[in-house]
């Protein structure tokens, strides 16, 4: 059972989309343990109209919040408060993609942040990296606030057009692999996912 926990450099990287990819490369189960916006959409719905195979099941959410905002916040005009001790790994056989929301230092609370339930599951991360101004310095202090917690990262996903003198500090100071690439696509869909998910398989079995 292998278990990978997808994290970004910040907001709307393309965290939910190489998800899907890795759920179906591995047809691995997938879950998002804290959802935000769900009045709009979640994650988990649009994982679920990617994935082809039939054996990754998606696990519901252990907090689901209507705002799209912070999730201390959202949870806090709902009245709710997350608890990470309410936070558990699904009960799976399969192989196992969690996703995370926003960055790592998103605060679910007062005292902990999404950076906390990955200590918790003890998964390894993928870090997706979006290249735009200002987004080496987002990447380093991610990588270094995995370091510093003694964090197994099992690679980088870069998405997005390939910049090049970007992508070479940032492997070169990490010492990390680049362990699959996605391109700016015009359209995502089942055929595109899968597509990708044949690329990427190699390198996560």
């Amino acid at each position: 059972m292998k278990k990978f926990f997808v994290t970004g450099i910040g907001t709307d990287v393309g965290k939910t989309v190489i998800s899907a990819i890795l759920a179906e490369a591995l047809q691995a189960d997938y879950w998002k343990p804290v959802q935000t916006g769900s009045f709009f959409s979640t994650d988990s719905e649009i994982v679920r109209r990617y994935i082809t195979n039939k054996k990754t099941f998606i696990h519901p959410e252990a907090y689901i919040l209507k705002q799209n905002m912070s999730p201390h916040a959202a949870a806090e005009l709902e009245g709710k408060k997350i608890v990470l001790e309410n936070i558990n790994l699904p009960h799976t056989t399969n192989s196992l993609i969690i996703e995370g929301a926003g960055g790592l230092m998103v605060p679910l609370n007062d005292n902990e942040f999404m950076v906390d339930i990955i200590l918790k599951t003890q998964a390894e991360v993928v870090l997706v990296i979006q290249n735009y101004l200002g987004s080496i310095n987002h990447s380093i202090l991610t990588i270094d606030a995995l370091r510093y917690r003694k964090i197994n990262v099992f690679g980088i996903v870069f998405n997005g057009p390939p910049h090049q003198l970007s992508e070479d500090i940032l492997l070169s100071y990490s010492n990390i692999p680049c362990v699959g690439r996605l391109n700016k696509e015009s359209v995502i869909n089942k055929e595109v996912v899968l597509a990708y998910a044949n690329l990427f398989r190699s390198n996560f079995i």
